[in-house]
């Protein structure tokens, strides 16, 4: 965790600019507070971030390494490209950052009962392995249709000893199991926490979830500077809700590079099968934040569409939006086939086989590259792991 003096966001009321805030039932406003009252307490407390460190360590794998894509830098003839790994992390993802450091929370507020939503069921099974390892129950909602295209996880999470709650409503995806699961937590917030997966939701969530995930950021700053003695002159990420996009570019934000996020453009922009909530969405309030929001003209929210379960989501943590509007970071967007090209170019020239929310990311090196440089340096989050998408990877691409 790290304090960055010449960004003061977000501000005591939980804001970051315009967007972020508390929008939620009375029922929450206590238990927010009590959330926000020990993570205030403990963030500098060393005994607290000797013991997340050292879960990082030990438990999670981290440092994760940075590594140098020869073979794809040769492939686009431009700058030198690096990779960081965090498909090397514990449980196959960044995900495991963030579930780590809550769990010591929930444990400190004396929670017995964890929930939590999952898209792609990297949060889910984050959170069920978490819950394994301090000896605590954990319910996991997950819409029908990610259950379906995620069957992997969804057996990864039972196997972790969570009971994965199908939910059948709307689109039965990630904003669906999202609403079930703080209807859950309205019910039975007495012993329960929440474990939200991005930096989403009311305030502390979209703080509290990026300081844990500023470790990505932290480390490949690090790393970078060591096999470069330069800091990159871009980052590159996927967006859904964002977590391991603030991540990465937290720590670089009151640098003089590009910070890029890429969102799903699912079947086209021109369609409505899309997840392009920066480029195309405007404000609303959504699953109690301010944001950026995809929505009908009279408000309602938009059904989207991405072949990534993880990117299959119609908001956007309120950071990313107030970064948008300050033009500290740009978003663009990738389609779907975009991506199956991205994740088949990686597993070819560097033998690494990305999650397809991360080959969102890779698929934008295709529009960065031509404007890049020899002597400048970009690195790509790879925030996740393929393992979960081989089916849909193989039936897409027919292999």
């Amino acid at each position: 965790m790290q304090n960055l003096l010449k960004y003061n966001q977000p501000d005591i009321n939980g804001r970051f600019g315009k967007y972020g805030g508390k929008y939620v039932p009375e029922t929450l406003i206590t238990p927010l507070q009590e959330l926000e009252e020990i993570y205030n307490k403990l963030k500098n407390d060393p005994g607290f971030i000797l013991e997340l460190n050292h879960l990082n360590q030990e438990y999670s794998g981290r440092p994760t390494p940075l590594t140098y894509a020869a073979n794809l830098t040769d492939y686009f003839g431009e700058a030198k490209i690096y990779l960081k790994r965090e498909d090397l992390c514990h449980t196959g993802a960044h995900k495991i950052n963030n579930a780590l450091g809550q769990i010591l929370l929930a444990k400190k507020l004396g929670k017995t009962r964890i929930i939590a939503e999952t898209g792609a069921g990297q949060h889910g099974v984050a959170a069920a392995t978490v819950c394994a390892k301090f000896g605590l129950k954990c319910f996991v909602y997950m819409g029908e249709v990610d259950m379906e295209r995620q069957s992997p996880n969804v057996f990864r999470m039972k196997l972790l000893g969570a009971e994965v709650i199908p939910v059948t409503s709307g689109s039965r995806t990630l904003k669906d199991a999202t609403n079930e699961a703080i209807r859950d937590w309205v019910t039975n917030v007495s012993d329960t926490h929440y474990i939200i997966g991005s930096v989403v939701g009311p305030h502390p969530y979209p703080m509290l979830v990026r300081d844990f995930q500023s470790v990505i950021g932290i480390e490949a700053k690090n790393q970078i500077l060591s096999a470069e003695n330069k800091l990159p002159d871009y980052v590159v990420a996927c967006v859904g809700g964002g977590s391991n996009a603030i991540g990465i570019f937290y720590p670089f934000i009151n640098d003089d590079i590009k910070l890029i996020g890429v969102e799903a453009a699912g079947f086209g922009l021109n369609t409505d099968k899309h997840c392009a909530t920066l480029s195309l969405g405007r404000e609303g309030i959504f699953q109690g934040m301010k944001t950026y929001l995809l929505q009908s003209v009279d408000g309602q929210v938009s059904e989207v569409h991405s072949i990534s379960a993880g990117l299959d989501y119609p908001g956007v943590g309120p950071e990313h939006s107030f970064l948008k509007d300050e033009i500290i970071a740009e978003y663009f967007s990738i389609t779907d086939d975009e991506a199956l090209e991205a994740t088949k170019l990686l597993s070819l020239k560097e033998g690494i086989i990305p999650a397809l929310e991360s080959a969102h990311a890779v698929a934008y090196l295709n529009i960065l590259m031509p404007d890049t440089k020899k002597e400048e340096v970009v690195i790509v989050n790879i925030s996740g792991r393929g393992d979960k998408d081989l089916n849909t990877i193989r039936e897409k691409l027919n292999l």
